[in-house]
């Protein structure tokens, strides 16, 4: 059975950081791309950074220089670092593994930016 469990979400000042975590069963982790999308209420889920199983890495502009997005392959986590959160990060954040045809999503984890 495959599971992808999110964790690290919470609530945050503006300017404030966050480190998000996905741990994944179930899977050969190490060949799946793997990325982050959220959503925020009444908007569609948005790519926010993938990771590659070769490492290789891309960003949605709004995040570009302020998150990170890596992988440990010894333990089946990829990780966000968040840096410089602002009011309009807050959406729920979801971890996804991908190959060919197989796609997996997790459960997703809060992430609320408020002063």
């Amino acid at each position: 059975q495959v599971q992808l469990v999110e964790s690290g979400g919470g609530l945050v000042q503006p300017g404030g950081s966050l480190r998000l975590s996905c741990a994944a069963s179930g899977i050969s982790f190490s060949i799946y791309h793997m990325g982050w999308y959220r959503q925020a209420p009444g908007k569609q889920r948005e790519l926010v950074a993938k990771i590659t199983n070769g490492g290789s890495t891309d960003y949605a502009d709004s995040v570009k220089g302020r998150f990170t997005v890596s992988r440990d392959n010894a333990k089946n986590t990829v990780y966000l670092q968040m840096n410089s959160l602002k009011l309009e990060d807050t959406a729920v954040y979801y971890c996804n593994a991908n190959r060919a045809i197989q796609n997996y999503w997790g459960q997703g984890t809060q992430v609320t930016v408020s002063s």
